[in-house]
């Protein structure tokens, strides 16, 4: 990306020389103008709920298209060694649907559009920045074209997971090949420029989105997710009646909504999810 990444706060000298600006203070945005089309990028099926559900309810509920693009096929998400990880593939694909129709505001037993979730379908674990992950985002954004990119910050600090780590660069790198006309010319299709990425569990955020009033709607997401209530959320069943316990999926949505009040406090916001904001890609 070129010198002017990052959008406003950049220190004003030498600005737009390829060798890059220094850093300044920087002031905190919000909520972008409403986009047409977005593309949100997660390393697992439940990675973009927990990243940006509530901005993309937000902007589904505006009139926003939104496509998701999961990299891995979820096959480790499992706390059970005897799990079948093939079945476990199948249903966290299931589950992921679910959760972009609930997100979408698509009514109940409606199916989305099956060309609104894709699956690149690299093994849970093992993800790697290689020239062919690229070339998967790159054919992504120049089929779908959206406005807005959102994904994984590679750049966070301290991140455990490897796959989070290598979906935040293919999602950067695969930008950068999707915007300029001399990569994967073999795909035939033409370059696409998004006009903003945003980065969630951003290592130095920038930016936030409103999420007053689309609480409900993100932890109705999450929760779609239920092969990960005990791995991602700490919800676990009763022994009595096998179903989630109600205390527990209580602590899970408080968690949730603490969050969004936490990433809200940077911009003066109730709630909200924050972002470090790329601009002039």
């Amino acid at each position: 990306m070129n010198a002017v990444e990052g959008g406003a706060g950049r220190h004003p000298v030498a600005s737009g020389l390829p060798v890059g600006d220094l850093l300044g203070p920087e002031p905190v945005t919000c909520d972008l103008p409403v986009p047409p089309v977005v593309l949100a990028v997660g390393a697992h099926p439940d990675d973009i709920e927990f990243g940006c559900g509530a901005t993309l309810a937000k902007w589904a509920a505006a009139g926003s298209e939104l496509h998701y693009l999961i990299l891995t096929d979820g096959s480790k998400g499992s706390w059970d060694p005897g799990a079948d990880r093939a079945q476990l593939v199948d249903v966290r694909r299931a589950e992921c649907r679910a959760a972009a129709a609930f997100v979408d505001g698509v009514p109940e037993g409606v199916a989305l559009s099956a060309d609104r979730v894709s699956f690149l379908e690299r093994v849970d674990g093992e993800l790697e920045n290689g020239v062919d992950e690229r070339r998967g985002l790159a054919r992504a954004i120049r089929t779908i074209r959206p406005t807005v990119l959102l994904g994984h910050d590679p750049w966070r600090r301290y991140r455990l997971h490897p796959d989070h780590r290598a979906a935040g660069f293919i999602t950067v790198d695969g930008l950068v090949a999707a915007r300029d006309p001399h990569y994967f010319v073999d795909l035939g299709l033409d370059p696409h420029r998004p006009e903003s990425l945003l980065l969630w569990e951003a290592d130095l955020p920038n930016h936030t989105e409103d999420a007053s009033g689309f609480e409900a709607t993100k932890i109705g997401a999450l929760v779609c997710h239920q092969s990960q209530l005990e791995s991602s959320m700490g919800i676990t069943t009763t022994t009595a009646t096998g179903s989630p316990s109600g205390a527990q999926r209580a602590e899970f949505a408080s968690k949730v909504r603490r969050q969004l009040t936490d990433h809200g406090s940077i911009s003066g916001r109730p709630s909200a999810e924050a972002f470090r904001l790329m601009t002039g890609l």
